[in-house]
């Protein structure tokens, strides 16, 4: 099946059912079905090819979303662009991955002239919203344009979507994702969260990153996609209540502003049913937290631009904790390999590993993407041993619960001995002052690299330092223990949410050897 087809089955189980909807309008599967057509076919009357790449700049907004329909419906290759990436990342992932045409809102009229010029092989743009300049608006480019379905057809290893790279460690790659990828990962989400009615979607973290994902196969399920502009936690909680929200997606980071927001326990979250978190490992206490507040719907999945979304599956019913000690450690879990992706821990020689050993998380099958684009050399690295080579180092215990210990990249050698962050913030976050922390290795004569915390409070908390190097002191004794601690009023993060420790890192190893 092509990407498309999995929309159009939705389409034809519920034609009258909102698709589409900000709730001040809405839009009918019928009616989204109909305004896809004519974009794919207005896009293939301007010279677009099958295969050429379409992108889509714009917060969280139903008819920039109805755009990326019609690009995957003329045969072109979705090109997402997050709308919180910087103007110069923008542009290289414009012009790195040849794109040929792109749809913006109108508030990024500004930062379009600057990509026009910086994305020479653009050959189209059209303004969603509004005319702006020499480009129409998407009201006046579709005028006159038919809407019959152009059934471009597809096979199942040619490229549907040309994504970026997480980009955390420098320039993202174009991960080129193909028909059967995507119909993988439906499969996998319909397998591990089975809905009895159509499921109503809330798109808070951006259309082009998870929520997006999640947004394809809830579109196979009839599901209406609920926009807000913005992960705002008071309006992610209105929504929940006032729309019935059963499916949502957010990073943790946007769960912990919930979660100390003081208004979080006044809303009814009783229609959820997968509040889905992602992206980034999430501290346990808060988790236990989050559980209490929204109930037992907590959900985590695992993957990557390179083998999207779904590798690992952690349902609600296995993050319920009754007092078993296996179910405690199992919150620090990311959950069993989902039914159509195979996953492995993997030694540097390329050797499987037995339960409980550390090594790389592995991957393979069909959700794996075809490679990167214009980088066979990146493809073959990633690639090693016919496994795709995840970048994160982890363990599996004798149940198939995969524990992400870190990522190889922000391993700490102290002293000789290799100190992984992740068991580190696990500590910090269950301070009741922290709201979200990164631990990072810095330079030191004596240790190489000392263990040094960076903590962003909550909202009106204080603690001082060395309060928190005591709390640490108590839990993991004196090796583990940063060295230092710093307070900032903010950490930095991607787009998605991640917090960036290659910022935090370049801020301590200027002018030195450095780690990132």
């Amino acid at each position: 099946m092509r990407l498309i087809d999995h929309f159009d089955r939705g389409a034809l189980r519920h034609p009258d059912g909102v698709c589409l909807t900000d709730g001040r309008r809405s839009l009918s599967y019928a009616d989204t079905r109909t305004l896809s057509c004519r974009i794919a076919q207005a896009l293939i009357g301007s010279g677009m090819q099958p295969r050429m790449a379409g992108a889509v700049l714009s917060h969280n907004d139903m008819d920039a979303f109805a755009c990326i329909l019609g690009i995957l419906r003329s045969g072109m290759a979705w090109m997402p662009l997050n709308a919180r990436n910087s103007l110069d990342d923008n542009r290289y992932i414009l012009d790195s991955n040849g794109c040929a045409w792109l749809f913006y809102h109108s508030a990024f009229a500004q930062e379009v002239e600057t990509l026009r010029q910086g994305a020479p092989g653009l050959r189209g743009l059209v303004c969603v919203d509004r005319a702006n300049g020499p480009d129409p608006s998407l009201h006046d480019w579709l005028a006159g344009v038919g809407a019959e379905d152009p059934d471009i057809p597809a096979g199942p290893l040619d490229v549907a979507a040309i994504w970026p790279s997480g980009g955390t460690t420098g320039r993202s790659k174009g991960v080129m994702l193909t028909h059967l990828n995507f119909t993988t990962m439906i499969a996998n989400f319909c397998c591990s969260m089975p809905y009895e009615a159509p499921p109503v979607h809330l798109v808070a973290a951006p259309m082009t990153h998870a929520a997006g994902c999640i947004a394809l196969p809830t579109l196979a399920l009839g599901g209406a996609q609920v926009f807000i502009p913005r992960a705002d936690p008071l309006e992610i909680m209105r929504h929940i209540e006032s729309h019935r929200v059963t499916t949502l997606f957010l990073p943790p980071t946007a769960i912990y502003a919930m979660l100390a927001h003081p208004q979080v326990r006044r809303f009814d979250y009783s229609s959820l049913r997968h509040f889905i978190y992602a992206a980034a490992p999430m501290s346990s206490e808060k988790l236990k937290e989050a559980i209490d507040v929204f109930g037992p719907v907590m959900a985590q999945t695992y993957g990557q631009a390179e083998s999207p979304m779904l590798c690992t599956y952690l349902s609600p019913q296995e993050h319920v904790v009754d007092g078993d000690p296996a179910a405690e450690r199992r919150l620090a879990s990311c959950g069993r390999a989902t039914p159509f992706t195979p996953v492995a821990i993997m030694d540097d020689d390329g050797r499987l590993l037995p339960a409980e050993s550390r090594g790389e998380i592995v991957v393979r099958g069909n959700l794996v993407m075809k490679g990167y684009l214009h980088n066979p050399a990146a493809t073959e690295e990633a690639s090693r041993f016919g496994w795709h080579h995840t970048g994160d180092i982890g363990l599996m215990d004798e149940d198939g619960y995969v524990y992400i210990v870190d990522r190889k990249r922000d391993m700490i050698i102290s002293g000789g001995f290799n100190l992984y962050p992740s068991e580190i913030e696990q500590v910090l976050w269950a301070h009741p002052a922290v709201q979200d922390c990164a631990v990072i290795g810095v330079p030191d004569d004596k240790w190489g690299e000392a263990v040094k915390a960076v903590v962003e409070l909550k909202p009106g908390a204080t603690v001082e330092p060395q309060a928190l190097l005591d709390f640490c002191r108590a839990r993991l004794g004196g090796m583990k223990t940063p060295k230092s601690a710093e307070i900032w009023p903010e950490l930095p993060r991607s787009p998605v949410g991640k917090v960036l420790k290659r910022e935090i890192r370049e801020r301590f190893w200027a002018g030195q050897a450095r780690r990132v």
